[in-house]
């Protein structure tokens, strides 16, 4: 979890207060967040929710913190939106030719506070923990922050020539080009890999052809080196994924204005249409209302609340809200920092911590139950049971993979696959929709193992399925795999027939329509009380040579859910 530090001083400033720890340790759960070490003037915070960036900086928390105790909503009037414009008295950031892999660049200024010590600590904490973070190590979010005294406006982003386009980065005494910086700058030797295959690299400059950075790496030494004593500075932010690129301005801008500096927005133009439009006003508001209903509450909580003590206690989390006493709804505005609320369930969260955890009573449970295996579990152990008596190793997988291993090399279309909007890293993208890739991976890199290699997993599998709420199923699953110079079609349907025997199931088979991870002709689908719960076959030599096995292989794969049905 994201741990932060502040200065004590700093920090209660914020509040408007001074805390106590056994004081801090009772309100810090109302952030989400605890006390990690309280000590020669340094308060150390641990947060507990990774969805919350906003309170990822002693401001953040202070924010909260101060909503909670005052029960009023903190105001922000400096947001456009699609409804609303704000001035940006000829502020401009413009996009030009943007590199591929970061299309995106946007910012805002500020001015009229000087920065004090503590004030240039605290914003490179709250730069580093979005970047790192939220930001994936500047991989989705690179910011930097730029003295705006000394910047021509509009300021301009694009695509260079990272062998023609040169400055002099923050920290050294020689002017480099882009591709020199990535191999002699440090902060270039740790954050160029992120765009050194690119064509062109991100290079932020002013309308006089001054060099403010080249984002994501380094800032340059003039304007780009924010100094004590500064009061107007300029916050810009690039990255390959817009919505997170304005969430972090608006972080950044709240936290900013509590700092007691005046925001100054700045008009962002795009080189294409994106899904705000082709120019937007940062900070820039987005979000959607969010409701839930008070019979949600109630079920939730276990509480009957009145639509007004729900109201008052959202209000304590920085949210407005009104009650709709005719469908007894919960209608609440999402504050501009937060893009935290996916499901009304997000909305019944924030009313129990406003109302106070302990203010619930606790109770005993009324209903005692035994432990006892699902019939779900009974099955998969008897089957492992089975596979192992015949000769088979068990594995254990993720259920995250990539689209290479599950879609490339299997030689399928995925349409049904559920893909992961914003993952971590290329090799975790996907849901696993199948335990055959998994097997075929082991297989791929036992070619030094003696054959025969006999191997199955028995896990979870899931895909997309319209017909449920959801829009996706989970399903139990077995698939085993067998790789040796005799291995075929006979082999892998005494195995089936083998393993239904002893699960005392009736089953037939059918031919198999194409399908490519199959050898044509040499696989069939399972069918048992006229329903298929499987299938199996001899792999594709096409399969096989894009995992790099190099013996013939048999596969199948088995519906443990819909042998439970029958």
């Amino acid at each position: 979890m994201p741990k932060i530090e502040t200065k004590e001083k700093s920090f209660f400033n914020y509040l408007g207060k001074s805390y106590s720890d056994d004081e801090l340790e009772e309100i810090f759960p109302v952030a989400k967040a605890e006390l990690d070490d309280h000590s020669e003037g340094v308060i150390k915070i641990e947060l507990n929710d990774t969805n919350r960036p906003d309170l990822w900086s002693a401001i953040g928390v202070a924010r909260a913190i101060k909503n909670y105790e005052s029960g009023e909503v903190t105001e922000y009037d400096f947001f456009s939106s699609k409804e609303q414009s704000v001035d940006n008295e000829g502020r401009e950031l413009q996009i030009h030719d943007a590199p591929e892999n970061r299309a995106y660049s946007i910012g805002f200024a500020v001015k009229g506070h000087v920065v004090s010590d503590d004030d240039l600590l605290a914003l490179i904490q709250s730069q580093e923990k979005l970047c790192f973070n939220f930001g994936r190590k500047r991989k989705t979010i690179a910011m930097g922050i730029y003295r705006s005294d000394l910047i021509q406006f509009p300021v301009h982003y694009q695509g260079a020539d990272p062998d023609k386009t040169s400055f002099q980065p923050l920290g050294m005494d020689e002017v480099l080009t882009l591709r020199e910086i990535t191999k002699k700058h440090p902060k270039g030797i740790e954050y160029g890999p992120i765009v050194e295959n690119d064509a062109t690299f991100p290079y932020l400059y002013d309308d006089n052809g001054n060099a403010l950075s080249f984002p994501p790496v380094i800032n340059s030494a003039d304007l780009g080196a924010v100094k004590v004593g500064d009061d107007a500075l300029f916050v810009e932010m690039s990255g390959p994924i817009l919505k997170n690129l304005i969430l972090a301005a608006s972080i950044m801008s709240c936290d900013m204005a509590d700092m007691g500096f005046e925001i100054c927005p700045v008009k962002v133009i795009f080189d294409s249409e994106t899904e705000f439009g082709k120019e937007i006003t940062v900070p820039y508001y987005y979000q959607e209302p969010i409701s839930c209903t008070m019979e949600q509450i109630e079920k939730t909580t276990g509480v009957k609340m009145s639509g007004e003590k729900a109201v008052s206690s959202l209000a304590k989390m920085g949210l407005y809200s009104f009650y709709d006493a005719d469908d007894e709804i919960i209608y609440a505005t999402v504050p501009e920092y937060r893009d935290d609320f996916l499901h009304a369930a997000d909305l019944v969260e924030d009313v129990i911590i406003g109302y106070g955890l302990n203010n619930f009573t606790p109770e005993m449970p009324h209903a005692f139950t035994m432990g006892r295996l699902t019939p779900a579990e009974e099955l998969g152990r008897k089957v492992k049971d089975i596979l192992v008596g015949l000769g088979f190793q068990e594995m254990m997988y993720n259920y995250l993979g990539s689209k290479k291993a599950y879609i490339d090399n299997m030689e399928v279309s995925g349409e049904d696959y559920i893909q992961i909007a914003n993952p971590m890293s290329e090799n975790y993208e996907y849901v696993r929709p199948s335990v055959i890739p998994s097997l075929l991976e082991s297989e791929s890199i036992s070619a030094h193992a003696t054959y025969p290699h006999k191997i199955f997993e028995v896990g979870k599998i899931a895909y997309l399925y319209p017909q449920d709420n959801s829009g996706t199923i989970t399903k139990n699953s077995l698939g085993f795999l067998a790789a040796d110079s005799l291995m075929g079609f006979n082999e892998v349907s005494s195995m089936v027939n083998t393993l239904m025997y002893f699960l005392r199931v009736e089953y037939k088979l059918e031919s198999l329509n194409e399908d490519n991870r199959f050898i044509s002709g040499r696989g069939a689908n399972i069918i048992s009380g006229g329903k298929k719960i499987g299938i199996f076959g001899e792999i594709n030599p096409t399969v096989l040579e894009n995992w790099g096995c190099g013996m013939p292989t048999i596969a199948c794969e088995i519906d443990l859910d819909e042998i439970l049905s029958l």
